[in-house]
């Protein structure tokens, strides 16, 4: 565990780096879900609809990354683009500053990631609401998210596994590995992760559902300074269990640019993925050119001519389109982009949150206390 002044300098952190985040203004696709639940995670939520859904229309959840919006992760990974060709709807909850000052997804805080409670409940009245405005095939509903997205798309599968055929989960971390904040730094850095036993016994009490569960799609780079790339581990970990798999992947195919590592069932269904992307940074694999190119290069997302959206897309068989062309592409790094996103590197000691706020008191619990007030994440 990190000593508290280590922990208190990153809240301190960030706060400085949030508010240092530029405001660019991205076009919108998008339409407001006025949501009419309980909404106990006081979330926001934006929605895609098709101008011609197919039969059957699948719906994605989609969850930003910190620091992002519904509009700008869309406008980023063209998950709009792609759902307008193929007739699937689109959920993105939003979280709100009032929650979060770097508009992370509570992921690391148990209030938020229970099923029937927080976030989490919010997240699950809003899919349920737009699943039956639309008719939405529910054998047919998915979820996907970047770092903190990620991580509580990790959440939603083990508390709501019954509600999705499949999740995909691009640098994030097990459901249920932090316990506030200080376990939170910890974990995305690969320190101290659960062991395996513990993660399935985590994934198994977070409901009581006994199958079938949803497949499972992780993506990592291999040179993720945000999210260590031990966290894809655990997320297998947690999930080869329930399916009944074994340790060793059944099938590891090498690409341009990644390894994939599958495990299959005994039937032969593959029910966990490893995408593990050489080179790349924190962020959401795209490409903006050739046959799959969906979104726009930026802050976490990452152009290495990887197309992970319609390759999830495609996994989750909602394309029509011919086989995915990989293509030559230099690697570009995310970590330039990484000032925010879910938790930032330590302040210099000059930037201690103690000494900036001219805290009087030094009772360690007092210490702490203020420090998640100045960085916003306690009232």
């Amino acid at each position: 565990m990190r000593s508290i002044s280590d922990t208190i300098s990153r809240l301190a952190a960030m706060k400085v780096r949030a508010a240092s985040q530029p405001s660019a203004r991205v076009p919108s696709r998008l339409v407001t879900l006025n949501a009419t639940g309980s909404n106990p995670g006081g979330l926001d939520a934006k929605a895609f609809i098709p101008s011609r859904p197919a039969a059957n229309a699948a719906l994605v959840v989609v969850l930003h990354g910190c620091t992002q919006t519904a509009d700008s992760y869309d406008h980023g990974s063209g998950w709009s683009v792609l759902a307008e060709e193929q007739g699937f709807f689109l959920l993105f909850p939003q979280q709100r500053r009032a929650n979060n000052p770097n508009l992370c997804f509570n992921w690391f805080l148990p209030e938020h990631t229970q099923r029937g409670r927080g976030e989490a409940l919010s997240i699950r009245q809003m899919i349920e609401e737009i699943a039956r405005a639309h008719d939405i095939d529910r054998s047919r509903v998915f979820v996907t998210g970047l770092s903190a997205g990620g991580a509580m798309a990790a959440t939603m599968l083990a508390v709501y596994p019954e509600v999705f055929a499949g999740g995909a989960i691009i640098a994030g971390l097990a459901h249920g590995v932090a316990n506030g904040v200080p376990e939170a730094f910890d974990r995305m850095r690969g320190h101290a992760l659960p062991s395996g036993s513990r993660l399935q016994a985590a994934l198994r009490s977070a409901s009581a559902h006994g199958g079938p569960w949803p497949t499972i799609s992780i993506w990592q780079g291999t040179a993720d300074g945000t999210v260590d790339p031990a966290n894809s581990k655990a997320l297998v970990d947690q999930w080869r269990e329930v399916h009944g798999l074994v340790e060793v992947p059944t099938a590891t195919p090498i690409q341009n640019g990644r390894a994939t590592r599958e495990w299959s069932d005994k039937d032969g269904r593959v029910r966990v993925t490893l995408h593990s992307v050489t080179g790349m940074g924190h962020g959401t694999p795209i490409a903006s050119m050739g046959p799959a190119a969906y979104g726009q290069p930026g802050p976490y997302m990452l152009d290495v001519g990887i197309s992970s959206t319609f390759e999830i897309a495609e996994e989750w068989g909602l394309t029509a389109g011919g086989p995915f062309v990989e293509r030559e592409t230099t690697i570009v790094s995310g970590d330039e982009f990484v000032l925010s996103d879910a938790m930032p590197e330590p302040a210099p000691a000059s930037e201690r949150v103690y000494a900036s706020a001219g805290m009087p008191s030094t009772k360690v619990g007092d210490i702490i206390e203020a420090a998640l007030r100045s960085a916003g994440l306690m009232k």
